[in-house]
């Protein structure tokens, strides 16, 4: 099952689904299919992948982010940083394979020996990729001590070296011990102020992953009939997702169990009248969405139709503070006051969560809109905003669409949903 926890952590897979299938078998499949589903098209053909030329370009603007904060170097292992700077999708378990970027020169690759020609293959569709220089370490020897004397050899084996953040702790630690002599200290400064920063085609690709979500959303909701279970629809939003081309799909919760934010395990069946809470998204060329929606199969209550209203209104506010120049911390205390001022405070009493998260590669990545984050909006971040009020033992309401800060504002990728029986607006 592809659930939301899963694709907050699928990085750079993009799906292609049924377009590797063969076409007697696709055909099959779809005339089972409910027709809303059945008739989605692929977008796949809207996505256009990162070129070498673009990874070029991050990791010179980390070259002049590592100068502006004094370090020679950053060294990163396997993850979305290093598909960011490299387009390498790199699995190693407990064996180092580390590329070290300096501030200046071409980065140089440390990898298992038996892994070499895995390495200079991807390493080859990399900036540096025609004339990569790496280094390999033999099972019997210390991939530890080659990092270090490839750090002299390059002449900063005095210097400061930044670890990416998702370094697992046994390779930084003994990388330290070997390196004696190298400072050691966090990345992060350059490599968030790479990637929170996004470009027009960054921008592009999670707009289109927005765009295929929200399809999905919609074709399974107009496929919905009382009676299924949450498994049954999860699967439905899996093959929504596939028709459009992508891997993607979202966590369900029905009824009490929209109460919790981040689901259950707990078995559980759609019917009438019950709040149907549904988040996820997709990964478009490794670029995700994020998106939630809430609605009711038939009528509303009185009570549901007012909470959605609020947060409603909290997700409009959050939109509208979101600006350059703004911090973080600010946009996360205009939504929660909307949701206070209206019976549902304090603090995080109903509205349990921050208010959103940064997005990029990664589902969560930096900033976070959270009460106390004092960093400023930029334009070209991008964020979710999905404010939600959750009543214990009867329902909750969430909605998320992602945002990207403009020169003079914000917008959302997504169009804000109606109502809670209408949340898609009508066909």
């Amino acid at each position: 099952m592809f659930s939301r926890r899963r694709f907050l952590t699928a990085g750079s897979i993009a799906g292609t689904g049924l377009a590797l299938m063969p076409a007697a078998k696709a055909m099959e499949i779809n005339d089972s299919l409910p027709p809303p589903i059945a008739a989605l098209p692929s977008m796949r053909s809207e996505a256009k992948p990162v070129a070498v030329e673009e990874r070029a370009s991050r990791q010179e603007k980390a070259r002049q982010l590592m100068r502006d904060n004094n370090l020679s170097a950053i060294l990163l292992t396997q993850g979305t940083s290093l598909v960011y700077f490299t387009g390498i999708e790199w699995w190693g378990g407990e064996r180092l394979f580390a590329m070290v970027l300096p501030a200046k020169g071409d980065a140089f690759y440390v990898a298992p020996a038996f892994e070499e020609g895995r390495a200079r293959e991807q390493i080859a569709l990399a900036p540096e990729g025609k004339n990569p220089d790496v280094r390999v370490w033999q099972e019997d020897e210390s991939p530890y001590a080659r990092v270090a004397q490839e750090l002299g050899d390059h002449g900063i084996a005095g210097s400061a070296i930044g670890f990416e953040e998702t370094v697992k702790f046994v390779f930084s630690d003994n990388i330290r011990k070997a390196a004696a002599s190298a400072s050691f200290t966090s990345a992060t400064p350059v490599t968030a102020g790479c990637r929170m920063i996004k470009s027009a085609h960054e921008i592009e690709l999670m707009r289109l992953a927005a765009k295929v979500t929200l399809a999905a959303y919609e074709a399974t909701y107009r496929s919905l009939k009382a009676g299924m279970t949450r498994k049954d629809v999860e699967s439905m939003l899996e093959t929504a997702h596939r028709q459009l081309g992508f891997e993607g799909g979202a966590d369900v919760l029905v009824g009490e169990y929209s109460a919790f934010p981040h689901g259950t395990i707990l078995p559980q069946e759609i019917r009438e009248g019950t709040i149907v809470l549904i988040d996820g998204g997709c990964s478009v060329e490794g670029y995700a969405s994020d998106i939630t929606r809430t609605f009711v199969l038939g009528k509303a209550t009185d009570k549901m139709k007012h909470v959605f209203d609020i947060v409603h209104r909290a997700q409009s506010t959050a939109l509208a503070t979101a600006r350059p120049g703004a911090e973080a911390g600010s946009v996360d205390a205009a939504a929660r006051k909307v949701i206070t001022d209206a019976g549902y405070g304090p603090d995080y009493k109903y509205f349990t969560h921050r208010l959103g998260h940064g997005m990029g590669m990664d589902g969560h990545e930096w900033p976070y809109l959270v009460r106390g984050n004092t960093t400023k909006l930029q334009p070209q971040m991008t964020f979710s905003d999905e404010p939600g009020i959750y009543i214990r033992g009867e329902f909750g309401i969430r909605l998320e669409d992602d945002m990207h800060v403009l020169e003079n504002g914000s917008e959302l990728f997504t169009p804000q949903s109606p109502s809670l029986e209408d949340p898609f607006g009508r066909a």
